[in-house]
């Protein structure tokens, strides 16, 4: 474990910074999709380790951090193995990675507030027909090997 342990507010920090210029499939600035799944985290009751995996839950799969970043970040373990369970795997299908998550004390919750986001309409809605109808199918997909309510 490193020296220092960083806080939320320094998570959300590096989180924006890693993620700086990206944007979402609906063209929004990916720190918006980021602040959404904590907050999404938040509201659902999840803790400190939970939100803090929220706003990094992109960050390694994305490549904007590294997994070596991670290794070495102020970061409690649990938040950690959140982010690793919720990085999806090149080559990796479905199945493996809900195992994975449901495996992992705490990421369920955080990739709740992921699909959550992810499928809600509003977002959906700027998307074309095609991309919508992919997407809405593979949340709902996922939500079904998670055992998660279609919602």
């Amino acid at each position: 474990m490193t020296e220092t342990q960083l806080s939320l507010a320094e998570v959300e920090g590096l989180a924006r910074a890693a993620h700086e210029g990206q944007t979402d499939k609906a063209g929004r600035p990916y720190a918006e999709h980021l602040a959404a799944v904590a907050e999404g985290v938040r509201a659902r009751g999840g803790d400190a380790d939970q939100i803090a995996a929220a706003w990094l839950h992109d960050a390694v799969e994305d490549d904007a951090l590294s997994p070596q970043w991670l290794e070495g970040a102020g970061l409690t373990p649990r938040t950690k193995a959140i982010v690793r369970a919720v990085t999806k795997r090149t080559g990796e299908g479905p199945e493996a990675y809900a195992r994975r998550i449901l495996a992992t004390p705490g990421a369920l919750l955080v990739k709740e507030a992921d699909l959550a986001h992810n499928a809600d309409p509003g977002r959906l809605a700027v998307l074309d027909e095609p991309t919508r109808r992919r997407l809405t199918e593979k949340y709902a997909r996922m939500r079904a090997l998670l055992g998660l309510e279609q919602g």
